[in-house]
């Protein structure tokens, strides 16, 4: 499965309002659910998880790329969302840098395995610089898929 397959064009934020960590992984997360990609019930535990994950280190993984990840028990499939900040967020990131492209996924307890796949395909997608650059010079939703989808980044095996 590829990244591309895990995003809609509804899952793809292109100019994000947040400048700040947290406020940025809530705006996603407010997204989900807005979008019905994820319910209402299940928002404060995702949230909660988010939270706790953060705590332990920043998702700001360098080069202007963070990746918020949580498991849940309540989902069923992986749930991601792709922001974009031109600003650039403040994310607490390892190289201090402001963050530009968030992608925030949330993964069933069930699928733990799928968790470091879906980090590793992530990270190494993302640190390319050509990548990064035609993402951020990307106009719409459609190109951004395309972009990603244009990539090799197998997050997890088929089941």
């Amino acid at each position: 499965m590829k990244l591309a397959s895990l995003l809609t064009n509804d899952q793809v934020v292109l100019d994000m309002k947040a400048d700040e960590h947290w406020p940025a992984i809530v705006e996603l997360v407010d997204h989900l659910e807005s979008h019905e990609f994820l319910k209402t019930c299940d928002k404060e535990g995702v949230l909660e998880a988010l939270h706790t994950r953060e705590d332990q280190i920043s998702t700001g993984i360098g080069s202007g790329v963070a990746i918020p990840h949580a498991f849940s028990e309540t989902i069923e499939n992986v749930i991601a969302v792709f922001g974009r900040s031109k600003e650039g967020i403040d994310f607490e990131a390892l190289d201090n840098a402001p963050v530009n492209f968030v992608l925030l996924f949330i993964v069933p307890k069930k699928d733990y395995h799928l968790h470091l796949q879906t980090l590793a395909a992530i990270a190494k997608l993302f640190n390319n610089r050509e990548v990064r650059q035609q993402l951020a010079d990307a106009v719409t939703r459609d190109e951004v898929l395309a972009i990603l989808a244009s990539r090799p980044s197998r997050v997890c095996s088929e089941k």
